[in-house]
Formats: structure tokens, sequence, C-alpha cells
């Protein structure tokens, strides 16, 4: 596809998702306002579902877009080098010599431990099965799981035993990760249960430092949310310097909210 082409494309489905946030989800409607054809707005949500930026109900692509969660097993090769890079970044704020960070479910948690150098003494308090059994390796780390309910896409703890033991430390600094990311709401997840691990984390917490590669960015169909006070730091991918996705980072820059950009911040760093 032409360098235009591909432009023009970004620049749609930027269009269509600002549309889909606003309640607009009829495939008439959508091919009408924006000037194309029924046939285009579809392949437009295809590539935005396999984006994961967009999620169709059953029944076809005239029903409502919403938000469906994904299996932690699926999210694990989702946006995978993405997520890496948001790691790297992440590493800098891992105490090495001491401290206690609060360590949240999910995918790119779990690739930020490949990133805790091995002579590392912190304790690391979680939420996440997963983000336990990769700790158990590291031979100086304290790794402390928190009880509760497993919840079973995200396989993270939730309920009154998870939000008491993370409401027992104080934390250098707390990483979460998201379902979805909002510059006014905060985080947002599928459950009131799953958010309130977040806010108490967050509550708890020195700094703040939240992963979420930029399909993070477009989900205003996710049901619960957690504000977060500022200054708080958001960490995502380079897709946000596209056409489509630019406009995406200024709310939050504009709240207060710290945007490092992970790969761009990796070129910077290895220039400078």
């Amino acid at each position: 596809m032409a360098r235009s082409s591909q432009a023009e494309l970004e620049a749609r489905q930027a269009k269509v998702m600002r549309l889909l946030r606003r309640g607009t989800t009829d495939v008439s409607e959508l091919a009408q306002m924006l000037g194309v054809s029924q046939a285009t707005i579809r392949r437009d949500l295809v590539r935005l579902e396999k984006q994961g930026r967009i999620a169709r109900a059953n029944g076809g692509a005239n029903r409502a877009v919403g938000f469906t969660e994904i299996h932690l097993r699926d999210r694990l090769t989702h946006e995978l080098s993405a997520k890496h890079a948001i790691a790297d970044v992440a590493a800098a704020w891992l105490p090495t010599h001491g401290g206690t960070v609060f360590m949240d479910a999910g995918s790119t948690c779990a690739a930020l431990v490949a990133n805790l150098p091995r002579d590392a003494e912190l304790t690391v308090v979680t939420r996440g099965l997963e983000i336990a059994i990769l700790l158990a390796d590291w031979p100086h780390v304290r790794t402390i799981v928190v009880g509760g309910d497993v919840a079973p896409l995200s396989h993270g703890l939730v309920g009154t035993l998870a939000t008491d033991a993370i409401r027992q430390f104080r934390y250098d600094v707390a990483f979460l990760g998201v379902d979805a990311v909002d510059a006014y709401d905060g985080v947002g997840e599928p459950t009131l249960e799953e958010v309130a691990t977040k806010r108490v984390a967050a509550t708890r917490a020195s700094e703040v430092v939240v992963l979420a590669d930029h399909t993070k960015l477009h989900r205003s169909s996710v049901a619960a949310w957690a504000r977060l006070e500022t200054p708080w730091t958001l960490i995502t991918d380079a897709h946000v310097l596209s056409p489509a996705c630019e406009a995406d980072v200024e709310p939050f820059r504009s709240v207060g909210v710290r945007v490092l950009i992970a790969e761009q911040e990796e070129a910077e760093r290895q220039g400078g």
C-alpha cells in the first residue's frame, strides 16, 4: 500500500473510532457520515477488530461496537513488540537494591519482569498469578501474592482479600496494566472488582506508572473506571505517533500526565 493510501486509511479509521466513541455504530450511518461505501466501513471495522481496538458484538457489523475482554493467553501474543518496548522503558522505575513495588496482573507487566536484573533485591507485591510464577526464578526478590478470587480471563486476583492485602503496603512505584486508559477517567477495567485493586494500589504508591499499548487508548466502552491523582506516568508505544493516533495522546499531556512513547524514548536514549 502506498504511503499516501496508508495515511488516508489511518486518518479514516481515526474518524471511525471517534464516531464509535460518540455512539454512532450503524454501518450505513458511518458510511454516510464519512462519504464512503458500507463495504469500506466493514473492512475498516475488521481491521480495527484485528488490532484489538474494538470488539464487535455478535450478529454482524450493524450491531453496536463495544468492549470485550480478551483472555490472558491471547493477550500474551497480542501487540507483543509494543509491550516489550513499553517494558524496556518502564524498567527505569524498577528499584534494584531495596524497595517495594506493586506489579499488576497482565501481559505487559509480565514483559516487565524480564527487565528485572538477576541480582535485584526488592519486594514485589502482585495480584497476577503468572507474574508470581515468573518472579519465583529471581533469587533475591521477595514475591508476595495477594489473596482473593481469580478473575478467569486476566488471571488477576480480585475481591476484598486482594484489596485488603494491597492496602497493607506502601509502594515506591505501582505498575498498572489496563484494559483501557483515559486522560480524565483514569484506568478502565471490565469489572468494579478489577478496577478497585488498581485504585487501592495507586493510592498507596509514591509513583504510578500505567503501561498501555496504543490499542488501550480507544476503549471508551469499558465499564468500570478509577481516576488517578496527577501527576502519573503513561508509557505507550510508537504507534501513537501515526496520524491515526496523534490526537489520542494530547488530552493526557493537557491534564498533567507524563507521557513516554516507548520506542521513541529508547531511540533518544541510545542517540544521547
